[in-house]
């Protein structure tokens, strides 16, 4: 999340607005109008992950779903908090992506139909529908689990259970969002940094990588995770959105950080410098929805398919023209994400597995 930015209300990111039955991106004109936005063109070369996405907030996540299945996103994280909403995407990620499957052809049918409607040449709407030039696919979705710095507050030894509890669950991939958070500071900062604390000794403890929420406090974060040790599985600092300067000591360390829809802002020259610094091997992509929407649509809701627009971008920064070069790209970068944070179960899930049989 960004350091200087508040987190938005509903309306600020777009959740009182229309929801559009199809997959075609938008943004708000004058006088409650839209206008459709082209997806990246030429389409993609390779799929594309979405490492975090809060798919319990996003308005209709089958939908959502649905859309990464049309625009190439075949992979998503979706996160959960054991203090906020911890029950919610185990208990209803199997019926998201059930009932993604199936209206898959519905949202086709309408994405044309709205083409159609918006284009004076048929073909080329009919071409536009599709923008990724993978075959459809509902993405496969894990689930990452922690305390937000925001309830550390909250958290104590019950919590903890429960939290442990989760991640013996074979869909989870990781400890996450944790962190501290210094702009808000929601919670009292003695108890962000013991909750920041035990959550990085379960990641020890389980052998599943974490992911890193951090505003206004990285320098603090660092020493913590260096008196903790830093988790062998990894370290993922989501939603990266400052400079080289901050992200640089992380990755000496063999962090890996994700880049959303602040590599797309106009004003925002520092994240792609400091995307230019980084190891291929350490570069991933994200949303944040239902926040952070990338550019041309902000204002709207965010969902996980508008990835393509950050890995679009993130391939025009790393200097990958459309192509061979993308599609090199985009493979490392998919699969980079993938090595993170869809692994089989660790040893200690395993063990947590054989227990309850």
């Amino acid at each position: 999340m960004s350091e200087s930015s508040p987190e938005p209300d509903a309306e600020s990111v777009g959740q009182t607005d229309p929801l559009f039955p199809d997959a075609l991106f938008r943004n708000k004109k004058k006088k409650g109008r839209f206008r459709i936005v082209e997806a990246p063109t030429p389409p993609l070369e390779a799929p594309v992950a979405d490492t975090h996405a809060h798919l319990d907030l996003v308005r209709d996540p089958s939908l959502a779903l649905a859309r990464c299945a049309i625009h190439g996103v075949r992979f998503v994280c979706a996160m959960a908090d054991v203090f906020e909403n911890e029950a919610v995407d185990y208990d209803k990620l199997d019926a998201w992506r059930s009932d993604a499957e199936a209206r898959l052809p519905e949202v086709l049918e309408a994405s044309q139909r709205a083409l159609e409607e918006s284009s004076s040449d048929p073909k080329a709407a009919e071409d536009a529908v599709r923008a990724s030039v993978c075959p459809l696919e509902v993405p496969h979705v894990r689930i990452a689990i922690g305390c937000h710095p925001h309830y550390a507050k909250h958290y104590d030894d019950a919590l903890e259970e429960r939290l442990i509890a989760r991640l013996g669950d074979p869909r989870t991939c990781a400890i996450g969002e944790v962190g501290l958070d210094y702009h808000y500071d929601f919670s009292p900062r003695t108890a962000q940094r013991e909750a920041f604390r035990r959550q990085i000794r379960l990641a020890h403890k389980t052998g599943l990588p974490i992911i890193l929420h951090l505003r206004e406090a990285h320098e603090e974060a660092y020493r913590i995770m260096e008196e903790e040790g830093f988790p062998e599985a990894g370290v993922l600092l989501h939603c990266f959105n400052l400079d080289w300067a901050v992200l640089e000591p992380w990755v000496e360390k063999g962090c890996y950080a994700a880049f959303g829809g602040p590599l797309t802002f106009k004003k925002s020259d520092e994240v792609r410098e400091a995307a230019r610094h980084m190891a291929r091997g350490r570069i991933l992509t994200e949303t944040d929805s239902p926040y952070m929407t990338p550019e041309p649509m902000r204002g709207m809701e965010c969902g996980p398919e508008h990835t393509v627009f950050t890995a679009a971008r993130l391939a025009e920064v790393l200097g990958s023209a459309p192509g061979e070069e993308r599609r090199e790209l985009l493979e490392a970068v998919y699969e980079s994400a993938l090595s993170l944070l869809d692994r089989a179960p660790t040893p200690w899930q395993a063990s947590r597995e054989e227990g309850r049989s």
